[in-house]
């Protein structure tokens, strides 16, 4: 590949990363954009784990061998079988040189177990460039090439740098895209998701269960906090600040008895859980757990918890804006009566006529989220 042709394959690798949706797309686009720019038939990405002193494997990308995985669950090597990551930082950055490729073959004497690794997988060479972000060694690109094809050099390694420059700044890029998606969907005090996320996730599940034919159930499980108010009132807000997180840790254990559950803080003192797939007897289940450890945390008065499922008979459900409704007012329904179970639309008769109801006039607190 000519100059012309690296060029164009430096700007496909960075093009194909900025669109990258996930940080998994990421990685991916990346080892495919370096493996083609350079010639290769095997690439990977590898983070250095300093806390365990590995180097894991996120992604395999061409012509993968036996045991080796796209997106590899666990796979990882002690650094010190792989330690020139480490040491190029010791040895030749900090002596005034800046991060360089190198390159193995299976018949080379370099120390480390790369060569074996060559060797074992029926590859011939590689070019392995560190991947520097922040100032920091983060991981490594790496580029094979299979046994009978020709060897990496020198140029290769110059160029495989410029390559891990390029995956580097489209990293960077990647994680803020990742922490702002992240802002965007999580309230920041308890770490749960927020309304947004709450409104995507319902949106979602209720035109899975249209499309399934009402097969796939969808459970909404509203929580209204007692007696934080009287917390922030008499011990501080940092207190009441603590039975908020006290409380969504709480609610985030219970939620995980519900596979795929989303556990979210709808703002002040509420709190909800989606469900999606799970029986309505399991979600009001895991809701009854809830109330029980609710009522045991030393601040607060325990939970009001409404439950509306599509598993009830509580009417069609065209849109998420009535399964809040009907939550709402079964948790409405279980704060007046200070119930210390949950209160479900549609077992609970009342609560679906009561979610129908106008409010009663100028003294009336009820307000329900938005109209069926």
């Amino acid at each position: 590949m000519g100059v012309d042709g690296r060029l164009r394959a430096v700007v496909g690798l960075a093009q194909a990363m900025a669109a990258a949706c996930t940080p998994r797309d990421s990685v991916r686009a990346a080892a495919r954009g370096a493996r083609l720019a350079m010639d290769g038939s095997f690439a990977a990405i590898s983070a250095w784990e300093r806390e365990r002193g590995r180097l894991r494997v996120l992604v395999n990308e061409g012509e993968r061998r036996d045991g080796e995985e796209e997106f590899p669950e666990d796979e990882s090597y002690p650094v010190h079988d792989f330690p020139e990551i480490t040491e190029f930082l010791h040895e030749r950055w900090v002596g005034g040189g800046g991060p360089h490729a190198w390159v193995d073959s299976a018949v080379g004497d370099r120390p480390g177990r790369r060569g074996e690794v060559l060797r074992r997988r029926g590859r011939g060479t590689c070019v392995v460039a560190p991947i520097v972000l922040s100032g920091r060694a983060w991981g490594e690109l790496y580029v094979a090439r299979d046994e009978g094809m020709a060897d990496f050099d020198e140029d290769d390694a110059e160029f495989a740098t410029v390559l891990a420059a390029v995956i580097a700044a489209g990293l960077a890029q990647s994680d803020r895209l990742e922490e702002a998606r992240r802002l965007a969907f999580t309230d920041p005090l308890t770490g749960l998701a927020n309304r947004r996320a709450v409104d995507m996730r319902l949106d979602e599940a209720l035109e899975e269960h249209r499309r399934s034919g009402a097969e796939v159930v969808v459970s909404l499980v509203v929580c209204d906090l007692n007696g934080l108010k009287k917390v922030n009132d008499t011990l501080g807000h940092a207190m009441g600040d603590r039975l908020l997180e006290r409380f969504g840790s709480v609610l985030s254990l219970c939620g995980a008895m519900l596979p795929g559950a989303l556990v979210a803080r709808l703002g002040g003192d509420e709190f909800c859980l989606v469900s999606v797939g799970p029986s309505a007897d399991e979600v009001v289940r895991v809701t009854e757990e809830v109330c029980l450890r609710a009522a045991e945390l030393e601040l607060g008065e325990g939970v009001a918890c409404g439950v509306a499922s599509t598993g009830d008979p509580i009417g069609p459900v065209k849109s998420s804006r009535r399964l809040f409704r009907l939550a709402d007012a079964a948790q409405y329904k279980a704060k007046a009566a200070r119930s210390a179970k949950p209160v479900v639309a549609g077992r609970d008769t009342a609560v679906v006529r009561l979610a129908d109801a106008e409010p009663g006039g100028p003294g009336e607190r009820r307000r329900f989220r938005g109209r069926a």
